[in-house]
């Protein structure tokens, strides 16, 4: 090691000031290094998902980021390459918008909302989506994935949605629960909603599989209450389950038994009989 003594003064104060630069700007490197890449970064177009499966009547939603990595505020309009019939929305913080206004340096997370076709076939569809402003167009290929589709009715065999019941009698009434998606349903249910005290049971009473394109029957009992009043009643029938949903309403006609119209019947001849004993008694005074 060299001696102090054998360096002069003025040269050990220049190799001191020398390390304290070196010193300094080693520590102040990094950081302004990391900065000059923040502010450098280039624009562009991510999402964390860009492949979505679903079915035609379930929206594809992606979460897409935009970062605007130019030295100046830029105007994007959002534009998504569909295929005929398809449509789309974008919402940014909540609020359905066609574009975005973003800072230098800034990034904007926006939610993309696409629709496909009904007629849509199951197979995958390239969507090219872009954000253009006036100095530089970014774009993002997303896809979506169709696997097939979800449908179903509940009605029945012959399409009559009207009935006839005796008050105070059980009518069994075949309902047809149809499958009219390519997807199968799962864990299906048919409830009944009817007039105060009447009552229905389906056998059978729950479906655990319905297969795309396939239909099956459920018998339901009705049961109406004694003494109902003879006259027209609604009753809906509704179908529900995973992805199912479907009613049909129903004109229900209640007439009254035959022996309770022999009994009313005779109730009436028994009124004209009392009446006309009493004429026949009082009527001579």
């Amino acid at each position: 090691m060299m001696s102090k003594k054998l360096l002069p003064n003025n040269w050990r104060k220049k190799i001191v000031g020398a390390l304290l630069l070196l010193t300094t700007i080693s520590a102040a490197f990094p950081a302004h290094a990391q900065q000059t890449n923040v502010q450098k970064s280039p624009s562009g177009l991510t999402a964390k998902l860009i492949n979505i499966e679903s079915a035609t009547n379930e929206p594809f939603r992606f979460s897409v980021s935009l970062h605007n990595g130019t030295s100046s505020q830029q105007l994007y309009e959002l534009k998504a390459d569909l295929p005929a019939g398809w449509q789309a929305s974008y919402r940014v913080e909540g609020s359905q918008v066609t574009s975005v206004n973003l800072e230098a340096g800034k990034t904007q997370e926006i939610a993309v909302e696409i629709t496909a076709s009904s007629a849509a076939s199951a197979r995958k569809y390239l969507i090219p989506f872009k954000a253009v402003s006036a100095t530089q167009p970014l774009s993002l290929q997303l896809e979506a994935v169709v696997k097939g589709s979800y449908g179903s009715t509940i009605s029945t065999p012959s399409g009559r949605l009207s009935e006839e019941v005796t008050s105070g009698a059980h009518k069994e009434i075949e309902l047809e629960v149809r499958n009219t998606g390519t997807l199968p349903l799962n864990d299906l249910e048919v409830t009944a909603q009817l007039p105060s005290g009447w009552e229905a049971s389906f056998e059978p009473s729950k479906i655990a599989k319905l297969e795309g394109g396939k239909k099956t029957i459920v018998k339901a009992s009705l049961k109406v209450p004694d003494k109902t009043i003879a006259g027209d009643y609604g009753a809906t029938f509704s179908l529900s389950g995973n992805n199912a949903n479907g009613q049909a309403s129903f004109r229900i006609f209640v007439k009254t038994s035959i022996l309770s119209g022999w009994i009313g019947i005779l109730v009436i001849l028994m009124a004209v009989a009392a009446v006309y004993v009493l004429i026949r008694k009082y009527g001579r005074r």
